[in-house]
C-alpha cells in the first residue's frame, strides 16, 4: 500500500483551470452547522478515528468543469493560517498500488477483473474489524476457561479447607464438652467439700464447748468467748434437731442439750452467787445506826442497779433459752426469781413493815389511811417494778405474786378497817381514793397505746390496778351492804313526822328568796341526778331525798349489775314510802295527797330515767325534758278518764309491758295520780253542768248555772290551777296538766250551751251564754291570772 502524506486524501483537478479556493472561516461563514449537525461531525469523527484506514486509494480523478466550489482543504487545526492557503500542486508522479491495475484497461474483461480485485479488497477491509473482534473474542474466551479452571481449583481448595475446619471445629467441641464436665465434676467436689465441712462444723464445735465450759471457777460467764459459745451451741442444737437422719444425730444432740444445760447452770450459780453476796452486804449496812433515806435508797436500789448490768445479758441469754426449752431450762429461771423475790423481800419487809407502823393504822382516820398507805405501796411497787425489769424481761406473773404480798402488810391493817366501817361517805371517800389512782394508771396506759409505744418485753408498764383491785372489792362490798342498811332502816321503815307531811306549806316557804349569805351543808350528790326537775331538794320528802342521796354515792363505785339491782330496790322501796305519805297526807286534803304524790313521781321519774335501769345504751342519747310538756297536750283524749300510753312514751316512759318492776310501778302511779289531779280540779265545774244536761230545765235555770259557773271559774278553777303550779315545778308540765283540765271544762260547758239552746237561752249576749270565744277567754284570764299570782307569791 502506497503511502499518503497526510490522512486526507487530496484530489487533483484535471481541469485546466484551477478551482478557487476559501479558507475554514470563510466556509463555516458561509456554511454555519448547527449544533446537531456539529454533534454529528464530531460522533464520525471519533468513529473514523476508531476504524483502521483503509489501504485502497484511488487514482485522482480530473475533475471536471463545476458550478460549485471545490470543498476547501482542511488546515491543520492547531495552527489555523489567517490567510488562505495555496493550492496542491500536481503531483509528479503517481505511486504505485497493488490494486492499481498493472496494465492499463482496455478490455470490459479486465475492468470486471480489475473490479472484482476492488471488490474483495474492498470487502476484505469492511471485514477486518470483525475478524479482530473475533480474534478478541477468542482470547477472552480462553482468558474466561483458563479463569473457569482456577475457580475450580480454588472452590476445590476451598472445600478441603472448610473439610478441614469442620473437622477441627467438632474435635473442639468434643474437648470443650469434655473441659466442662471435668469442671462442672470439680465444682461439685469443692461444693460437696464445703457443704461436708460447714457441716462437720457443728459437730467440731462440741469439743470446743466441752473444753471451754471444763475451766474451773464461776468467772468463766463473764468471759467474751462464753456467750459466743453459747450461742453457737443453740444453732448446733436447731441444726440437729431438723438434721436427725445425720449418723450419730441423736447422740450428738443429747450431748449438746448437755452443755447447754451446763452453761445456763453455771450462769444462775453466778446470779445466785452474786445476789447473795451483795443482799449481804447491804443487810448489813441497813442495820448500821443513822442510816439516812437516802442512803436506803442507794443502798436498796442504786447499788442493785449496778450490779444488774453485769448479770442483765446473762440473764437474757437463760431467759431466751428458757422460753424454746422450757422442759430443759424452766426450772433454772424459777430458782433465779425465786432467789430474787427472796432476797429483795428480806431487805424489804422490815422497812415496809416500820413504815406502815408509822402510819397509825388503828387512830388515823380511814381515808387519810388509805390515801397514805396505798401511794406509798404504789411507789414502793414502781421502784420494785422498774428494778425487776433491769434484771428480768420475764416472770410478769410471779412479779405480781411478790408485789401482792408486799401490799398485804398494808392491807391486813386496812381491810379490817374497812369492813367495820359504818359511814357511807367515808366508804365512798375510799372508792374515790382507790379508784383516782386506778385511774391515774389507766390514762398512762391509753396515752402508750396512742403514741405507738411498743413494749419491749412481756413486762411491758405496772399496772397498779392489779394490786389495788382487791382492797376496791372490800370497799365497794361494805359500801354495798352499808347501803343496803340504809334503805331499809331509812327509807323502807321510815316513821314520817308532821313536819315531813307539812305540804304545801314547805313549797310556799320555799319560793321566797334566800340571801346570798345563807351556808348550805356540802353535799356529795353525782352529777347524774343533776338536772331542771331534781332542784329545790329541800322540799323533797325524805325518803326520796334519801334515795337520790344513796344512789348518787353507789353510782360510781360499785359494779353496773350491783347498781341496777340496789337502785331497783330503792325505787320501789321509795315509791312505796312515798304512796303512804300521800295517803297520810290525803286524809287531811285528798287533791294536796295526789299533788304530792304527782310532785314526788315525776322527780323519782326522772331519776329512774337518768339510771336507765333497764338497758344502758349510751347511744339512744339523753331525752330533752321540755319534749314532755311539748306532746303532753296531745296525750289528754277530751272526755277521756285513762291517760293515753302515748303520754308516758313523751315522758321518756315505754310502755307497760316493756318496762322492769321498778319503773312499772311509777308509771301506773303516776298515770293515775295524773287522771285524779285533773279529775279534781275539773269536776266542781263539770259536774253541775252534766247534772243540768241530763235533766229537764228551764231558760232560768240556765242563766243561774251560767253565772254560778262564771263564779266557780273565778274561785274554784283558779285556786286548783295555782295548786297545781304550786306543787309542780316545772311551768311547761303544769301547764299541760291545767290545758287538759281546761279542755275538759271547755267540753262540759259546750254540752251544757247546746242544751240550753234548745231550751230557749240566749247565746253570745251580754245577758245570755258565752259562746266558743267568751269561754276561752275566761278560762285564759283564770289561766293567766293564777300563773302571774303563783310567780308572784
Amino acid at each position: 500500500m502506497a503511502s499518503v502524506r497526510s490522512n486526507t486524501p487530496v484530489l487533483h483537478a484535471r481541469s485546466p483551470h484551477p478551482k478557487a479556493t476559501i479558507t475554514m472561516e470563510e466556509w463555516e461563514a458561509k456554511a454555519p452547522l448547527s449544533d446537531i449537525e456539529n454533534k454529528s461531525v464530531a460522533a464520525v469523527k471519533a468513529a473514523s478515528e476508531q476504524r483502521p484506514s483503509l489501504s485502497l486509494r484511488f487514482a485522482l480523478e480530473e475533475a471536471g468543469p463545476s458550478s460549485r466550489p471545490s470543498t476547501p482543504q482542511l488546515r491543520n487545526k492547531l495552527a489555523p493560517g489567517s490567510r488562505p492557503s495555496t493550492p496542491l500542486a500536481r503531483p509528479q508522479a503517481l505511486h504505485t498500488h497493488a490494486l492499481h491495475p498493472k496494465q492499463p484497461v482496455q478490455t470490459p474483461q479486465q475492468f470486471y477483473d480489475w473490479f472484482s480485485l476492488i471488490d474483495r479488497s474492498v470487502a476484505h477491509s469492511q471485514e477486518a474489524h470483525f475478524r479482530q473482534h473475533l480474534s478478541r473474542v477468542s482470547e477472552h474466551l480462553d482468558m474466561c476457561d483458563k479463569l473457569v479452571n482456577r475457580v475450580d481449583q480454588i472452590d476445590a481448595d476451598l472445600t478441603g479447607m472448610l473439610d478441614g475446619w469442620r473437622s477441627v471445629e467438632e474435635g473442639g467441641k468434643s474437648l470443650q464438652d469434655a473441659s466442662q464436665k471435668l469442671l462442672n465434676e470439680r465444682d461439685r467436689l469443692v461444693e460437696l467439700h464445703e457443704t461436708i465441712g460447714t457441716t462437720l462444723e457443728y459437730f467440731q464445735e462440741l469439743e470446743h464447748a466441752t473444753r471451754l465450759l471444763n475451766h474451773p471457777g464461776e468467772s468463766l460467764v463473764l468471759q467474751t468467748d462464753f456467750l459466743y459459745m453459747v450461742e453457737r451451741v443453740d444453732v448446733c442444737i436447731d441444726f440437729l434437731k431438723s438434721h436427725r437422719n445425720y449418723k450419730e444425730a441423736e447422740v450428738y444432740l443429747l450431748r449438746f442439750q448437755q452443755c447447754m444445760t451446763r452453761a445456763m447452770t453455771l450462769i444462775k450459780m453466778y446470779f445466785v452467787g452474786s445476789l447473795r453476796a451483795l443482799t449481804q452486804d447491804v443487810s448489813q449496812r441497813l442495820f448500821e445506826k443513822d442510816v439516812s433515806d437516802t442512803a436506803q435508797m442507794h443502798l436498796l436500789y442504786t447499788r442493785f442497779i449496778t450490779v444488774a448490768g453485769q448479770l442483765a445479758p446473762l440473764l437474757g441469754e437463760l431467759e431466751r433459752r428458757a422460753r424454746t426449752h422450757p422442759d430443759e431450762l424452766g426450772a433454772l429461771l424459777s430458782e433465779c426469781h425465786a432467789s430474787y423475790f427472796s432476797a429483795r423481800r428480806s431487805l424489804l419487809v422490815s422497812r415496809l413493815t416500820e413504815q406502815i407502823r408509822g402510819l397509825d393504822p388503828t387512830r388515823t382516820e380511814l381515808v387519810e389511811l388509805t390515801r397514805a398507805g396505798c401511794s406509798y405501796l404504789k411507789q414502793i411497787c414502781t421502784d420494785e417494778f422498774d428494778l425487776y425489769r433491769a434484771f428480768f424481761s420475764s416472770g410478769k406473773e410471779q412479779l405480781y405474786q411478790y408485789l401482792e404480798t408486799l401490799c398485804d402488810y398494808l392491807y391486813d391493817d386496812l381491810r379490817p378497817r374497812i369492813l367495820h366501817e359504818p359511814r357511807l361517805t367515808v366508804l365512798c371517800e375510799v372508792c374515790t381514793v382507790l379508784q383516782a389512782l386506778m385511774v391515774l394508771d389507766q390514762q398512762l396506759d391509753d396515752d402508750a397505746e396512742e403514741d405507738g409505744v411498743e413494749k419491749a418485753d412481756e413486762l411491758g408498764r405496772l399496772h397498779i390496778h392489779q394490786l389495788l383491785q382487791m382492797v376496791l372489792q372490800d370497799a365497794q362490798t361494805r359500801l354495798f351492804f352499808k347501803a343496803q342498811a340504809v334503805i331499809q332502816s331509812e327509807i323502807r321503815y321510815y316513821a314520817p313526822t308532821a313536819e315531813d307531811l307539812a305540804y304545801p306549806e314547805k313549797l310556799v316557804a320555799a319560793q321566797k328568796i334566800t340571801t346570798g349569805y345563807e351556808i348550805r351543808e356540802k353535799e356529795s350528790i353525782s352529777r347524774l341526778f343533776e338536772g331542771a326537775g331534781l332542784d329545790q331538794r329541800e322540799t323533797w320528802y325524805p325518803t326520796l331525798a334519801k334515795t337520790v342521796w344513796v344512789l348518787s354515792q353507789l353510782h360510781d363505785f360499785v359494779q353496773p349489775a350491783i347498781f341496777d339491782d340496789l337502785a331497783q330496790e330503792a325505787v320501789s322501796l321509795c315509791r312505796g314510802s312515798l304512796l303512804s305519805a300521800a295517803d297520810a297526807l290525803g286524809a287531811k286534803s285528798a287533791f294536796d295527797g295526789q299533788l304530792f304524790l304527782v310532785r314526788h313521781l315525776l322527780i323519782l321519774k326522772d331519776v329512774t330515767r337518768n339510771l336507765d335501769l333497764t338497758q344502758r345504751d349510751e347511744s339512744r342519747g339523753s331525752v330533752d325534758p321540755y319534749g314532755v310538756t311539748d306532746t303532753l297536750s296531745s296525750m289528754f283524749a277530751r272526755g277521756t278518764t285513762i291517760l293515753p300510753g302515748s303520754l308516758f312514751s313523751s315522758l321518756s316512759v315505754p310502755r307497760a309491758e316493756e318496762l322492769a318492776d321498778a319503773k312499772r310501778g311509777i308509771d301506773q302511779e303516776l298515770r293515775r295520780s295524773c287522771e285524779v289531779v285533773i279529775s279534781t280540779t275539773s269536776e266542781p265545774l263539770c259536774s253541775p253542768l252534766r247534772t243540768f244536761v241530763g235533766r229537764p230545765a228551764s231558760p232560768a235555770e240556765a242563766a243561774v248555772l251560767d253565772e254560778a259557773f262564771r263564779s266557780a271559774c273565778a274561785r274554784d278553777l283558779r285556786a286548783s290551777i295555782a295548786r297545781v303550779r304550786l306543787y309542780v315545778p316545772d311551768s311547761r308540765t303544769a301547764g299541760v296538766l291545767v290545758q287538759h283540765a281546761r279542755n275538759r271544762v271547755e267540753d262540759a260547758y259546750v254540752a251544757f250551751r247546746i242544751a240550753a239552746r234548745q231550751l230557749g237561752a240566749r247565746v253570745g249576749s251580754d245577758q245570755g251564754l258565752m259562746d266558743d270565744e267568751q269561754l276561752k277567754v275566761l278560762l285564759r284570764e283564770v289561766s293567766e291570772v293564777t300563773s302571774d299570782n303563783t310567780s308572784d307569791s
